[in-house]
């Protein structure tokens, strides 16, 4: 059976965790900037998730907004927007919602868009949907969705975005109702993104499992990499630091601020990771996960995320993808095997860390 497809809870809250407040109307908690980034979510999704009430409540299209990024996904041979997918134990749905309603093309024609209803346990409707073809489940609620799929351990990434404004009602929706979660000391998500939108400010945590096998620890280095600020000339490239157990002590991506670095459109993701640890002890035991191959040589920097690498003693490297002799021919992995360091590769990960820098690669 395919893997699961990777599970993207998106949504905007108010300060106090409200997805709304108790009134009729719809409370607008996003603006212009956040709509957009929720725009370009949707059209690197496979499909997207809601729940029936949703549906019902509000009536959401779930379409790309934007006429480039519905071009390119038609380019790629995609359906101009996702798979719309809604969660109904009953199936009664109003069949003129808008979630069954073609795409409006700029011609003036319908691009269709295909929509599924389903029921059943979560963990089912995951593995239907990867039978399907779907890599990346985007879903956008409601409360009793995104609380039921985070106490179930099935979701990867929480994208979050906060308005700065308090409900206050207890009778508001609450983005993550009363439940038991996964808990243990090592279940704190990772910090991925962070930034303002306006007067919003958004947020991407990466969920970090126990005991995460080479792929899971490499997925999310190559998810990391989805967070690089855009560069028309360098490859986009997430890493993280794993200890002897298995358990994630740092992570960095292209381009990442960091204080100490200097120009930030310099920074390598594993020199990032590593300069947060510092001379850290556990670096002895470590495995450093990287998307793509560390660079070796550079330009723009004295040395090299190999010589960083090697500086900090690090027995191990997975990695998924050689770096293209694009902007330089590399010799990382080489040079790290020469020098004793255990390179594993996952050629069968390669794809996304493609996809990532296709402004490089095409």
């Amino acid at each position: 059976m395919p893997d699961r497809p990777y599970v993207i809870l998106s949504c905007a809250v108010s300060l106090d965790g409200r997805l709304d407040d108790a009134s009729p109307e719809r409370l607008l908690l996003s603006n212009d900037a956040d709509f957009d980034r929720v725009d370009a979510l949707r059209a690197s999704s496979d499909a997207i998730l809601v729940g029936a009430g949703t549906v019902r409540a509000d009536n959401p299209r779930l379409l790309v907004r934007s006429a480039q990024r519905r071009s390119a996904r038609l380019a790629r041979g995609e359906s101009a927007s996702p798979l719309r997918v809604v969660l109904s134990v009953s199936g009664e749905l109003d069949p003129s919602a808008a979630v069954f309603r073609a795409q409006p093309s700029d011609s003036g024609s319908a691009e269709p868009v295909e929509t599924t209803v389903v029921s059943g346990a979560f963990g089912d409707i995951l593995d239907d949907l990867a039978k399907r073809g779907v890599r990346r489940l985007m879903v956008e609620g409601g409360a009793s969705v995104l609380t039921h799929l985070l106490a179930a351990d099935l979701a990867d990434e929480l994208d979050i975005a906060t308005a700065p404004f308090v409900v206050g009602d207890p009778a508001a929706p609450r983005a993550f109702g009363d439940a038991t979660y996964p808990q243990s000391p090592r279940r704190r998500m990772i910090l991925a993104d962070s930034r303002s939108l306006g007067d919003v400010v958004f947020a991407r945590y990466l969920v970090a499992r126990d005991r995460g096998t080479d792929a899971d620890l490499l997925r999310l280095a190559i998810e990391l990499s989805r967070s690089c600020p855009p560069a028309a000339g360098a490859f986009s490239v997430g890493a993280l630091v794993a200890d002897a157990a298995g358990q994630v002590i740092s992570t960095g991506y292209s381009r990442e601020p960091l204080r100490g670095l200097g120009d930030p459109d310099r920074n390598h993701a594993e020199e990032v990771a590593l300069a947060k640890l510092g001379a850290d002890s556990r670096l002895a035991a470590a495995t450093i996960y990287t998307s793509l191959e560390p660079c070796s040589p550079r330009a723009s920097r004295p040395l090299s995320c190999t010589d960083h690498i090697l500086a900090a003693r690090i027995p191990r490297v997975v990695l998924a993808l050689r770096e293209p002799a694009v902007l330089a021919v590399c010799d990382g992995a080489d040079r790290l095997r020469a020098a004793g360091v255990e390179v594993v590769e996952l050629p069968e990960l390669a794809a996304p860390v493609r996809a990532v820098n296709d402004h490089l690669l095409g």
